[in-house]
């Protein structure tokens, strides 16, 4: 078998197995961040079952019905059981197959561009985690400092060690505009309207992108993230399937940008 194959087939199995986890990570720590700031409210009885990422098992929503080995295993599960529970044949969510594809494809780009290495890894992995960011904001207008934090001291630690390919002092000045950028346009919404425009995750979330893909991306960063959610936005009101308020989740168009810019670089200066 050719060696290139061999990579990308590796790298497509590792992304499927880190897919599966993402989906874990996607429904649970909402529940757990949610857990933990009601804690101060309401003390949970003694004995309360634990809940983690690692706890309980991984089951059915519906149903309650534990999975066995053999109706966890990543994509393969899914086609055999027809997209439906073993047990209640309730239908199973879309979004879980199709998580685990999209981890596996940027696994396979990342073994693409950088063979079989930690940079492979290092841009794998944050790939993946813009888009375990992208899947909850999109659930619950969450953006976990419990991913987004790492995620920019993640691109400074390794553009310092040359794993980015980003110097370190594009990185550091990409994150501290990338958030001053988003926290500017929040105050003077604010003082204009009386209103929030935006959570203060999305500023972490450019911070991040800013940190891992340097400051001369922000512009195309921004650009391309604001031009997807007025798309985005007017898909969903023709569809009737936008919000009330209005309000949209800005996570998932900077997570669509941040991938763009990582595949296909900053837009050219025509575009800008």
């Amino acid at each position: 078998m050719n060696d290139s194959v061999m990579t990308l087939g590796l790298a497509a199995l590792l992304g499927l197995m880190v897919g599966s986890f993402l989906n874990v990570v996607i429904h649970r720590l909402p529940l757990m961040l949610q857990a933990q700031w009601n804690a101060p409210l309401e003390s949970a009885p003694h004995g309360t079952p634990a809940f983690n990422l690692a706890i309980p098992r991984s089951h059915c929503p519906h149903c309650l019905h534990a999975l066995a080995w053999h109706e966890n295993i990543p994509l393969l599960s899914f086609m055999r059981l027809q997209g439906r529970c073993a047990h209640c044949q309730t239908p199973i969510a879309w979004r879980y197959p199709m998580i685990e594809v999209l981890t596996a494809g940027v696994f396979m780009w990342a073994a693409a561009q950088y063979g079989l290495s930690f940079q492979a890894l290092t841009w794998a992995g944050f790939a993946a985690a813009l888009l375990a960011l992208a899947a909850i904001d999109a659930d619950t207008h969450l953006l976990p400092d419990a991913i987004t934090q790492p995620l920019v001291w993640a691109g400074l630690l390794f553009s310092s060690v040359g794993l980015t390919g980003i110097g370190l002092n594009e990185a550091l000045w990409g994150a501290a505009a990338g958030y001053l950028f988003l926290w500017t346009i929040y105050w003077v919404f604010k003082g204009l309207t009386g209103k929030e425009g935006m959570g203060q995750g999305d500023f972490k979330l450019l911070a991040a992108l800013g940190a891992w893909l340097g400051w001369p991306a922000l512009l195309s960063l921004v650009l391309i993230a604001s031009f997807s959610g007025v798309m985005g936005g007017l898909w969903l009101k023709m569809r009737g399937r936008l919000a009330d308020n209005g309000q949209l989740a800005f996570g998932p168009f900077l997570v669509l940008a941040g991938l763009w810019v990582m595949v296909f670089g900053p837009l050219p200066w025509f575009l800008i």
